[in-house]
């Protein structure tokens, strides 16, 4: 079942007076599965912020169809069922985590006595409880990171959208983070996760998308994305310069890496056995063989500048 469907949602904002307009999305079109890990991708300004607060209701849309939870997505009820952590958010400097808590849990409509042990619950999941009875002014960016992502599941949402969740955060308090989605998602929760920290994403989402300039440009599998199905890199006993026939050569693209270590490329056409058995017919040793994988970031800045040079 997929728990967010858009269709064709363009979003174009008019300055004052309506002197000019800015389009900031263009025919987007994405299919979220429930009970998974969803990354939007893209630079600043490509629309991903725009892309967030059109599915939260924050804006509406120009033109196409948002549907979540099988409904149309301004449904007030439907905001029960969601989590929000904005980006750079901000809590009075003067309460304490305890009490920020305390304040959007009862805007969610939450009471005590299960208002106060949710709360418990979340501070202890974000690894808070120790701070929660400090002033927010005292807070780290990182600090403040935990409790925004405690705040936005205080509600028990089925569906959380976090914008930036892991900005300003240490690399063990991303890891930590990274293993609080990964335990939502096996709960059955299914989160929309926008962030320019390409190598987190990639370790935790199920499927990417791609923003450029309010448009999809690629949209899938992480593990497809990135899977280079051309690319071989061999490890062998000898150079091979001297050692292919010339038919292999002129065949197969073989780049050296260096001095043992070669780089192969392949396609349906010039399938890797073919080259696999030419070296052992040589008497070649192989001493390893692996495909060669590119980084989620690799892809995005891959994709970006061809975009940019249409």
């Amino acid at each position: 079942m997929n728990i967010i469907e858009i269709e064709n949602l363009s979003k174009t904002f008019t300055t004052t007076f309506g002197k000019k307009t800015v389009k900031a999305l263009t025919d987007v079109n994405l299919s979220v599965e429930q009970g998974s890990i969803f990354g939007l991708l893209g630079q600043n300004g490509a629309g991903k912020t725009t892309l967030i607060k059109v599915l939260l209701g924050i804006v509406y849309p120009s033109a196409g169809t948002c549907k979540m939870f099988g409904e149309e997505f301004s449904r007030l009820h439907l905001k029960k069922k969601i989590g929000f952590l904005p980006e750079n958010h901000k809590f009075p400097n003067y309460m304490t985590g305890k009490e920020v808590l305390t304040f959007f849990g009862k805007l969610s409509g939450l009471e005590n006595p299960h208002l106060s042990k949710r709360i418990e619950e979340m501070l202890e999941l974000v690894e808070m409880t120790k701070w929660s009875g400090g002033k927010i002014k005292t807070y780290s960016k990182g600090m403040m990171q935990r409790l925004g992502l405690a705040q936005a599941m205080l509600n028990n949402p089925d569906l959380l959208f976090l914008d930036e969740p892991t900005d300003g955060v240490d690399p063990i308090g991303r890891k930590e983070i990274r293993n609080v989605l990964l335990s939502l998602k096996e709960a059955g929760k299914t989160i929309f996760l926008n962030s320019h920290l390409l190598s987190e994403v990639e370790l935790i989402t199920d499927r990417v998308a791609i923003l450029h300039k309010g448009k999809i440009i690629r949209e899938g599998n992480v593990h497809d994305l990135t899977n280079k199905k051309e690319g071989y890199r061999i490890v062998v006993d000898t150079e091979l310069e001297t050692s292919l026939d010339e038919s292999i050569k002129m065949k197969y693209e073989l780049q050296k890496v260096s001095s043992l270590t070669y780089l192969l490329r392949v396609d349906e056409q010039r399938p890797v056995n073919d080259f696999v058995d030419h070296l052992r017919g040589k008497g070649i040793s192989i001493k390893e063989m692996a495909q060669e994988k590119n980084s989620l970031e690799d892809v995005f800045i891959s994709l970006v500048k061809a975009e940019e040079k249409n």
